[in-house]
């Protein structure tokens, strides 16, 4: 590209020269030194200026395309990002950053369907793997006891349960999987509503206590001192959201532990809920992936005790719903905490100023 912006740079300059010269000869009939004086100063200025013009404002960019649609050919579209220029002065700069940017665009694209591809493979892995491990256990209690082993009652009896909960397993996933599909495609709406949402709390600590008995672990509130702690959201999916939360860090913590639900009102007229525990932590390769279907930080231990997998992914997904985010924070051996934010119910927002007042006080005094 080089020779050929020279090439016409020369011929151009040429052709102007002896153009001036025919204008200085036959018009003005100048001298003929003089004439070849202005000629050559005349080629020397417009060959620089024609060859800055097309080596540095056109043939560079038409170089530079070049070089991005031989890569885009080859569906190499990395080098795009690497060739873009800034404030380049050439008349062609926008159809040049036009491609630069389609060709960025198209590398992203690729990138992200390439990650697409790799959780579809997984997906795929991991709910085969669900489906198959209730299913083959209940088939095996299943095939023993008609193999011979139906004769002995309290064998009967003990694989027959073995096999009904190998079977609730499986149901309670699919049923997971079929509640997290709808919500995701939008069929299943939010039936928001004001309800206090520290009493929902004490009423999933009483379902679980038998749980959290078995390893000592002790339920905590810190919820404000308001009268009432009411939230706007759907009742039902925010317990769903809870009862998960609480579950997992019963589940996961330590003996002699404790979980703490901490409700804290914000100044910009919503609740910020927190669900603590102080159990062995996630790992910080960990946290970004949580919340996707069937991910297990230990996948050994996970299948000991239970549950379809996708709990996380669900309270994602009603999260969403609602329009705001849960944010998880972890520390190995020192424990997670998950916060989210709803927004008030109307119980708070209809106190008056003195009562406002009356409660920031108490809240300092205490």
């Amino acid at each position: 590209m080089n020779y050929n912006a020279r090439l016409v740079a020369l011929v151009l300059s040429i052709l102007i020269a002896l153009a001036s010269i025919l204008f200085l000869v036959v018009f003005l009939q100048e001298d003929l030194q003089n004439t070849l004086i202005v000629g050559i100063s005349v080629f020397i200025i417009s060959f620089g200026l024609i060859f800055f013009t097309l080596e540095k404002l056109i043939f560079r960019e038409i170089y530079d395309l070049n070089l991005v649609v031989e890569k885009m050919k080859k569906k190499d579209f990395k080098l795009a990002k690497k060739l873009h220029k800034s404030g380049s002065l050439s008349p062609i700069k926008k159809l040049n950053d036009e491609i630069h940017e389609y060709a960025s665009s198209k590398q992203d694209e690729i990138e992200s369907l390439k990650k697409l591809e790799l959780y579809r493979r997984e997906f795929l892995a991991d709910v085969s793997h669900e489906l198959k491990t209730p299913l083959f256990s209940a088939q095996g209690f299943l095939h023993t006891l008609l193999d011979g082993a139906m004769e002995d009652e309290k064998v009967r009896d003990k694989f027959l349960k073995k096999a009904a909960k190998s079977l609730d397993s499986l149901n309670t996933l699919i049923e997971d999987l079929l509640t997290l599909s709808k919500m995701e495609a939008g069929v299943l709406k939010m039936n928001r509503e004001h309800f206090d949402i520290c009493e929902l709390g004490k009423m999933i600590f009483d379902d679980l206590e038998p749980l959290a008995k078995e390893k000592n672990i002790n339920f905590k509130f810190q919820c404000s001192i308001e009268a009432k702690n009411f939230v706007f959201a759907d009742r039902v999916r925010i317990r769903h959201v809870l009862n998960n939360l609480l579950e997992n860090a019963i589940k996961y913590g330590n003996k002699g532990g404790y979980v703490v639900i901490n409700c804290r009102h914000l100044e910009d007229g919503n609740m910020q809920i927190s669900v603590e525990d102080n159990g062995r932590g996630i790992p910080k390769e960990h946290l970004d992936r949580i919340f996707e279907r069937f991910y297990r930080v230990d996948k050994s231990r996970a299948r000991v005790k239970g549950g379809s997998g996708i709990g996380l992914a669900i309270v994602k997904q009603i999260m969403d719903d609602h329009q705001t985010e849960i944010s998880v924070k972890s520390k190995v051996k020192k424990g997670t905490i998950f916060k989210f934010i709803l927004p008030l119910g109307k119980s708070h927002l209809a106190l008056t100023e003195e009562e406002r007042e009356d409660r920031l006080m108490l809240q300092d005094i205490e």
